[in-house]
């Protein structure tokens, strides 16, 4: 498997490297466009070799140049090609143009698409769009889309799927549905979050000769986390250098979830874990995990001592949002604290008056860690308004909140001031209850032993759906349980 680039990129940013690449480099638009068509074909040609059909669907812009240029490929390499175009390809423009008269002095045919089309083929081209697209696919274009989706064919994408915002990750209506994606001179950012992972399929990159140097010239802050190693710990070690987490939740019949982040925290390697909760909780707790040391708490006045005793504080997980959860949450916050705040207390915190979370969640001491739900109470908006951009969403919640803001879902995204991470692990199976609440532990685990906040809140959504992701290769996703994790989470913190 290609090994990715970690810096991802907008469209703005990728169209100021190509302008850089072909003003100061000397380096023409067409043979840009010569060289990505050269790379889908190449890539076509390694996935389905025996392939002798080939249906190539070209829109309108420079992304149907590519298209034209695969077809051209294809047709010197012996295939069957069949190229069908959504526009009077005499109508395209500059390098477009000049790669659909080279298919034609080739003697390539073109038809143009109708709707009773019907493809044979045993691979797509999808040159449709390109990533430019952003408003809802209508019209001739909606339904090639679908029907490259209801063929049986394979389908490679030329830079991104048809349909697929380049930079937010969101289907814009419909959506070409991939196997294979060759993306051109930087990684989209909305090729990894949001809708994404479901229309790529593998994703291969060419920065098409693009000099390094150019790349110096056009600084992105978001990009993928790349996992850490973890080094050995020293024979002399006890457990208080390993940190103290106090877990904070689990209003009645709510008992489960501390109990997930508290052994999720162990699990990664914190040396105690305490848990603050409904005294009709403690002795169950103590019985099915021993190792956490559970308290029975009424009121903030109990916290005090437990708050003072550790170094991290999670508080979220199962705590409901009754007077007893925002008098403890108001504890923790006004205590300052490295904190992570999660699940209830989110939307506890949403409530809360700007000027009280602006003196409590200062940065660099707090870990926020919404779903979409959540982030949309946050932030007073929809739930369809969150996932229409969360690269823009993410980076508002941490404005508003300061530390760091994670916003959960494929593609999580873990925002400080500075930058956005992207995480690219994790699968469908995390969809269960209990598996924020191990995220938190994890997260707060790595804090206890001495990690930077960034560094915690990154590398802890990483191993979170990385140990998912083992546990799936075991026994598939239906059915994964957040308590399948525990052992996944150990071993990947000790490698």
């Amino acid at each position: 498997m290609q090994t990715l680039p970690i810096t991802l990129y907008t469209t703005k940013q990728i169209q100021e490297l190509e302008d850089r690449a072909i003003y100061q480099c000397g380096i023409s638009g067409f043979e840009l466009m010569g060289k990505a068509g050269y790379e889908v074909f190449k890539r076509l040609q390694d996935k389905w070799r025996d392939s002798k059909y080939i249906a190539v669907f070209c829109g309108s812009g420079n992304n149907a140049g590519d298209g034209y240029i695969v077809a051209c490929l294809a047709l010197s390499e012996g295939f069957t090609v069949h190229v069908y175009t959504m526009v009077n390809p005499e109508s395209l423009k500059g390098d477009a143009l000049k790669a659909y008269q080279k298919y034609i002095a080739m003697n390539g045919t073109v038809m143009a698409f109708n709707v009773g089309l019907a493809v044979r083929a045993d691979v797509i081209v999808d040159a449709l769009f390109g990533t430019g697209l952003d408003r809802p696919v209508l019209g001739d274009y909606l339904s090639a889309i679908r029907i490259i989706n209801k063929s049986q064919a394979n389908v490679i994408s030329v830079d991104i799927p048809s349909g697929l915002n380049a930079d937010t990750g969101r289907v814009m209506g419909e959506a070409v549905k991939a196997n294979c994606t060759v993306t051109f001179i930087a990684l989209k950012q909305g090729l990894f979050t949001g809708d994404a992972a479901d229309y790529c399929g593998e994703i291969f990159y060419s920065a098409l000769t693009v000099p390094d140097d150019i790349f110096q010239e056009v600084p992105s802050t978001v990009y993928r986390v790349m996992p850490r190693h973890f080094p050995r710990r020293k024979r002399g070690m006890h457990k208080g250098d390993n940190g103290h987490v106090l877990i904070i939740g689990g209003e009645l019949g709510f008992s489960g979830a501390v109990m997930l982040a508290g052994e999720a925290a162990l699990r990664v390697g914190a040396g105690l874990v305490s848990v603050a909760t409904r005294r009709a909780h403690t002795g169950l707790m103590t019985v099915n995990r021993p190792e956490l040391m559970c308290h029975g708490v009424d009121n903030s006045d109990q916290l005090t001592v437990l708050l003072e005793k550790a170094n991290v504080i999670v508080i979220g997980p199962g705590l409901g949002q009754s007077d007893w959860a925002k008098d403890l949450l108001l504890a923790v916050i006004d205590s300052r604290k490295l904190s992570i705040i999660d699940a209830d207390a989110l939307n506890i915190l949403s409530k809360i008056p700007a000027a009280h979370n602006n003196l409590v969640l200062s940065p660099y001491r707090s870990i926020l860690t919404p779903h979409v739900g959540e982030a949309a109470r946050l932030m007073s908006l929809s739930t369809t308004k969150i996932q229409q951009d969360r690269f823009a969403v993410v980076k508002l919640i941490q404005k508003k909140y300061g530390g760091i803001a994670i916003l959960k879902g494929s593609g999580t995204l873990i925002a400080s001031e500075e930058d956005i991470a992207v995480s690219g692990t994790g699968n469908p199976g995390m969809a269960s209850g209990g598996m924020g609440d191990a995220l938190s532990g994890v997260i707060a685990g790595l804090l206890a032993q001495g990690f930077p906040l960034k560094d915690a809140a990154q590398q802890g959504v990483y191993i979170h759906g990385q140990a998912a992701d083992l546990a799936v290769e075991q026994d598939g996703e239906r059915g994964l349980l957040a308590s399948d994790l525990m052992p996944y989470l150990r071993r990947l913190v000790n490698q």
